[in-house]
């Protein structure tokens, strides 16, 4: 179940952003849940509503604790790209984990926009900074 407050937050993360689509997906019971997505298609919504640790963009993100970005969602084959995710409408994405207090990931961020681009360090660390804003008390799923 999405929740609407979260769904709110992200609408603004990405418009100061000027990303297009994205999802927030937070840590419960060893797997990755969805919380709250924009602009993904349902079937993407339903084929990541849990993820595991080190699997797509988001679980990878988990895994390494760090940004994993592409430059061309359609185009990737790296293999942090899953099929599923070629069907949102953008290319460039990023996934970012987002800590509690005591620097464990509490959930991840996921932001796409419409055109190919690399995000520098300084975007990253912008966008990572905004993100610590989301409220810790986003529903369990």
């Amino acid at each position: 179940m999405l929740d609407d407050s979260t769904h709110t937050w992200l609408r603004g993360l990405l418009d100061r952003h000027t990303a297009v689509a994205g999802t927030v997906h937070v840590v419960r019971e060893d797997l990755l849940h969805i919380a709250a997505a924009h602009n993904i298609p349902p079937r993407v919504q339903e084929v990541t509503a849990r993820i595991p640790l080190g699997k797509g963009m988001a679980g990878l993100a988990w895994e390494r604790d760090r940004p994993v970005q592409t430059c061309n969602l359609r185009e990737d084959d790296s293999g942090a790209v899953k099929p599923g995710a070629r069907a949102v409408d953008g290319k460039a994405a990023v996934a970012l984990p987002v800590h509690d207090d005591d620097g464990t990931v509490r959930a991840v961020v996921g932001l796409a926009w419409l055109d190919e681009r690399e995000l520098t360090d300084g975007e990253l660390a912008s966008i990572a900074e905004d993100a610590t804003s989301l409220p810790v008390t986003v529903p369990p799923v």
